[in-house]
């Protein structure tokens, strides 16, 4: 394997947990977790986010069952970090920040020794989540991040060895789209 594939390999290693074990997470990496989602880019450095980290289990049961099957993690995760936006305005912007902040905490999680999974609040389950947080008027969340150790389960290869992805011919191109 090449020098630059092998210093990406962390990154290439992170995929979704949807099962934990009930280990509570040491607050120093909850602390670096958060760090890292607040140091992530935004359009116009507008950091439209606030991060909520959720420690309470009954919270972080209830928010689980309300949202199945899509926030499944948070049946087991002992942490959770929900992103709270401001709800008046949905632009392509924002989602895109969120995402890109979501996509740090998971990176982060695998890099101070934890994992993470990422769960999404539907439409209809908005309000009971925001009830459950306390959000203020004119906010949201639409993204809740499952925080903890993985079980051994969870951490099983879903596919074959050189099967969980496309081969790399069949998606990366060069210069121009090729059929």
């Amino acid at each position: 394997m090449s020098d630059s594939r092998e210093l990406v390999r962390p990154l290439i290693r992170v995929r979704q947990i949807r099962a934990f074990t009930a280990e509570e997470p040491p607050e120093a990496q909850l602390a670096a977790i958060l760090d890292a989602a607040r140091w992530t880019g935004s359009s116009a450095n507008s950091q439209p986010w606030r991060f909520m980290l959720i420690t309470n289990v009954a919270t972080i049961r209830a928010i689980g069952e309300a949202g199945l099957s899509q926030t499944r993690p948070l049946l087991t995760a002992p942490a959770a970090i929900a992103v709270a936006l401001p709800a008046d305005d949905h632009a392509i912007s924002r989602a895109y920040d969120e995402g890109r902040a979501v996509e740090r905490i998971m990176i982060a999680a695998e890099l101070v020794g934890l994992r993470a999974g990422i769960t999404w609040i539907r439409r209809d389950v908005a309000p009971t989540v925001a009830a459950a947080l306390a959000l203020p008027e004119g906010w949201l969340v639409r993204t809740i991040v499952a925080v903890g150790n993985p079980t051994e389960a969870a951490l099983a290869p879903k596919s074959e060895p050189g099967k969980a992805r496309l081969p790399r011919a069949e998606v990366v191109m060069n210069e121009r789209w090729r059929a």
